[in-house]
């Protein structure tokens, strides 16, 4: 009998453990399943760190009269609401100085009716967000990445250098980076037919298609009356840029060969000239650069301001002191720039005032004087100094940094 009841319940085990195993996957279908395509993780996508995904984005042209607050008003932001997000943003955006013309993007969040960011390009590579949501109100700005390219031109001077530098499929921008790397080593109102320039340099873009302006000159020639003038950027003992020739010499010198870049001299310094205003004959002990009205003028070397005023005879006009040998004054503006006043250290390049005819002048230009020890001189008659060449403990990693870029510039 008992024999009979182990028999059963040993049955009972069997019965059991099959059913248990029908109920489990076959090793068969285990490995069905391990061959199914993976779970892909999709990225969240951004647009100038706001999430895309969530938001819904529309544009709009600012038009003409056309206020921030009346752009949100029309989207349904209250007055009140309007004025507390103008105050608190200030120090970053100022909302009063939005412009015309320019196409803005509100984003709205996926279930608000109201959007939550306004966004302003300031440039084709900055943006301000301005967050709109009453409980997170805040600017700041962006910018968005940058893909630098480089490029190589090269051609010859058959008309104004800007125009050569276009005709060689350069940019205006390039042409004046040339002008002020070179603005104290050659005289471009001398340029002549045949002269011939070659560039290395980098653009930047954004999206990798739109451009957003010249980044650097890497190298250049200029062959000027058949000279070479070559110029490399390399960073100084004092950890500033400046650009050097083949030997390490700079090509700064202690003062600009002119005030103001693309003009022409419409007038030299002379002992005996016709004055076009009061007709007689008289010396004329400036050289006069004609330009636009409200071409900026610099000053061409380093130094303290000792005069910025007006008179009837010169207009408005700055004189400025580099140190016991040197003086320079700048005439007829059509007005000294603002903070510009006696005392005031200015360094060369900064702006000092704009082109204008005030005094006794026909039209708009600049006369620039030039004093050596209290004396009027020609400045293009004048040995100027050099600026300090590159460090003796430099040259030889420079000159290593440099043959490869004088030999490509050698080859365009």
């Amino acid at each position: 009998m008992k024999l009979k009841k182990h028999g059963w319940i040993v049955l009972a085990a069997i019965f059991i453990i099959i059913i248990i195993g029908a109920l489990l996957p076959s090793k068969s279908s285990i490995e069905i399943l391990d061959d199914e395509d993976p779970v892909v993780e999709v990225e969240p996508k951004f647009y100038l760190t706001l999430p895309a995904d969530t938001l819904r984005f529309e544009d709009h042209t600012i038009a003409s009269g056309e206020s921030f607050g009346a752009l949100l008003g029309k989207r349904g932001i209250s007055t009140a609401q309007i004025y507390q997000i103008a105050a608190a943003v200030e120090p970053v955006f100022n909302v009063r100085k939005i412009r015309a013309g320019v196409t803005v993007k509100f984003a709205t969040g996926d279930s608000s009716l109201f959007p939550s960011y306004f966004i302003y390009p300031e440039s084709t590579y900055e943006y301000y967000i301005v967050s709109l949501q009453s409980d997170s109100i805040y600017a700041k700005k962006v910018e968005k990445e940058r893909s630098v390219r480089r490029r190589q031109i090269s051609g010859t001077i058959e008309d104004a250098l800007y125009l050569s530098v276009n005709n060689a499929g350069g940019t205006n921008a390039l042409a004046m980076s040339l002008v002020e790397v070179y603005a104290w080593t050659i005289d471009f109102f001398r340029l002549q037919k045949g002269d011939a320039f070659s560039v290395i340099y980098e653009e930047e873009y954004v999206d990798d298609t739109t451009y957003v302006g010249l980044k650097r000159i890497v190298g250049a020639n200029l062959t000027h009356m058949g000279n070479d003038f070559y110029a490399f950027p390399y960073e100084n003992e004092l950890g500033f840029n400046d650009y050097y020739d083949e030997e390490g010499r700079s090509l700064r010198k202690t003062f600009l060969r002119a005030p103001l870049n693309f003009t022409r001299i419409s007038s030299r310094y002379s002992g005996n000239r016709f004055h076009p205003v009061q007709k007689r004959w008289k010396a004329h002990l400036g050289t006069d650069y004609a330009a636009p009205t409200g071409t900026p003028i610099m000053s061409t070397a380093d130094g303290v301001i000792i005069a910025a005023t007006y008179t009837s005879a010169n207009g408005n006009y700055v004189k400025d002191r580099h140190n016991s040998t040197y003086t320079t004054q700048y005439l007829h503006m059509s007005k000294i720039k603002p903070g510009i006043k006696n005392g005031v250290r200015v360094k060369q390049g900064d702006v000092i005032g704009y082109v204008g005819s005030t005094g006794l002048a026909t039209g708009p230009h600049v006369c620039y004087r030039f004093w050596v020890n209290g004396k009027q001189v020609d400045p293009y008659k004048q040995k100027l100094p050099d600026a300090k060449p590159l460090e003796a403990d430099r040259m030889e990693t420079y000159k290593t940094y440099m043959r490869d870029l004088k030999k490509e510039l050698d080859e365009l």
